[in-house]
């Protein structure tokens, strides 16, 4: 039988159908492919044990040191609280509500400088800007201790504040650029329970330091800001030669370990290493609906955590009458929060997801203040009380970590990164400004006021990241039915997601 002969029509349309199969199948293998060589690049570990070794090399070379200059960080923005319990306003003869105008003013260039800083150091270099911005905050410490009223220890606490700005954010960063993300959060945990240590370590030395009787000084707490000044200034020259400026260039590490440190971050940190700076690129992280959830996060978080940095004396002073007492009272909250932002960090880390562990600080959080604000017969309850001032501590040290641990890894352009860092880290610290307004002389010894606001901010920062959290849950199940694949952030190497959300293969790191 002859074969039947094609109409022009069926003749012009027969390849299509042959177009359209082929495209199938090569979609599919394309597909398969884009899997494979996903897997393969995110997985590709030269050696397990050398990762090992490359990290361990980092934690004592790195850790130590950034600990010790944000202890000092922490204790010279600190010390104003240890100094009022001695009876700083008293003797530089403020007017009432000037102690509150000293503790506010510091916030203000501290927000409005972070971010030129931060990205000037990104220009300059973690490892040089550092150290030039202990030097200076040691500086002005030092000059604290040397007012006369409340002028000059009002500029002071300005210039503090400028300089101090841009610290956290440029520590982040750093670390980024050593660290894959999963072993983040409890680097920045060990690093930032140098601040709990430095709360307690500050009471301890509050009440040390003002045994001193000296004829050297007319004030003990002015002998505060000389010790703690002088030490962060002599420290700053040691790390200004100790920091390498990047793996590449550390002299500790040889050739292969070199290689290996690069080929880390490049696949599970940056999508461009050690990028050059573009002002420009570094904004688009604005255009991101996510970055004002964060935003709102970094917000909640700020007047409980700064409440208790700043007030924690005044707070305790409810419980303990006796004013050298109150500093030792706020030794143990402070190292048990520095131990429960350890247990949460670490966890975090092992189970790779953030947003739970920061809902459970926020309710901790919530719960401490709730607690030592319905308190009203002090007498019978004095246990109770002082328990919550441990749940103060531990709620708001695990959050402010696991919150800038999370943004920074869901975020692997490395402009944008410390564009949003330098604006969150900032921010929480902006709402000292709330804190330092709340707790007001009339309302001592209770602060009822203060107490029932710091945990509203609690309540709704547990809400806000809880929704985060459960949209980008759902967003990550979206984009693997759309895609018929079942990825999550580990299994994306982040040297592909220069464009974040924008990628399919993105995935949120929760």
């Amino acid at each position: 039988m002859a074969e039947p002969v094609l109409s022009p029509d069926l003749q012009h349309h027969r390849p299509a159908v042959i177009d359209v199969a082929s495209c199938i199948k090569k979609s599919a293998d394309d597909a398969e492919s884009s899997r494979e060589n996903i897997a393969e690049e995110t997985a590709h570990i030269v050696d397990a044990a050398a990762e090992r070794a490359l990290c361990r090399k980092f934690d004592f070379r790195l850790l130590p040191i950034l600990a010790v200059m944000y202890l000092f960080n922490a204790l010279d923005k600190g010390n104003l609280g240890n100094a009022q319990t001695a009876g700083l306003s008293k003797d530089l003869n403020f007017a009432p509500g000037q102690y509150n105008l000293i503790v506010g003013i510091f916030f203000v260039p501290y927000v409005v400088f972070a971010p030129p800083l931060a990205l000037l150091g990104k220009k300059v270099g973690p490892s040089r800007m550092l150290p030039i911005m202990m030097f200076s905050f040691g500086s002005f410490t030092l000059l604290t201790a040397a007012t006369r009223n409340f002028s000059g220890i009002f500029a002071l606490r300005f210039f503090l504040g400028a300089v101090e700005s841009a610290f956290f954010p440029l520590v982040i960063f750093y670390l980024t650029t050593f660290y894959r993300r999963s072993e983040l959060a409890r680097r920045l945990a060990i690093f930032y329970a140098a601040s709990n240590i430095a709360n307690a370590f500050s009471g301890l030395l509050a009440f040390g330091v003002f045994q001193i009787k000296s004829h050297l000084v007319d004030h003990p707490w002015r002998w505060l800001f000389i010790i703690e000044g002088a030490l962060t200034v002599l420290f700053s020259i040691f790390v200004f030669f100790h920091l390498p400026k990047s793996a590449a260039e550390a002299t500790f590490l040889n050739e292969d370990e070199k290689a290996l440190a690069y080929h880390r971050i490049h696949v599970d940190s940056s999508s461009i290493v050690n990028e050059t700076f573009n002002l420009k690129e570094s904004l688009q992280v604005f255009k991101r609906p996510s970055t004002y959830g964060f935003l709102l996060i970094e917000i909640a978080l700020g007047v409980p955590l700064q409440s208790v940095s700043l007030f924690l004396p005044q707070i305790v002073q409810r419980i303990v009458k006796d004013t050298v007492r109150v500093n030792l009272y706020t030794v143990a909250p402070n190292i048990t929060g520095a131990v429960s932002l350890l247990i949460l960090a670490f966890s975090s880390d092992l189970l790779r997801i953030r947003f739970p562990f920061i809902c459970l600080g926020f309710a901790l959080t919530f719960t401490g203040f709730i607690i030592y604000a319905a308190i009203s017969d002090l007498e019978r309850q004095i246990k109770l009380a002082y328990y919550a001032t441990f749940m103060m501590t531990w709620g708001t040290s695990a959050p402010s970590v696991l919150l800038s641990t999370w943004y920074n890894n869901n975020v692997a352009h490395e402009g944008q990164r410390l564009a949003l860092t330098s604006v969150g880290v900032p921010l929480a610290n902006l709402m000292g400004l709330v804190a330092s307004n709340v707790f007001r002389e009339q309302d001592k010894p209770k602060y009822e006021p203060a107490l029932i606001t710091t945990a509203s901010f609690g309540g709704f920062g547990f809400i806000v990241a809880a929704c985060l959290g459960l949209y980008m849950t759902f967003d990550n199940r979206r984009r693997n039915r759309r895609q018929g694949v079942k990825l999550s952030a580990r299994d994306v190497p982040t040297s592909r997601l220069r464009d974040g959300p924008k990628v399919d293969d993105f995935r949120w790191f929760l």
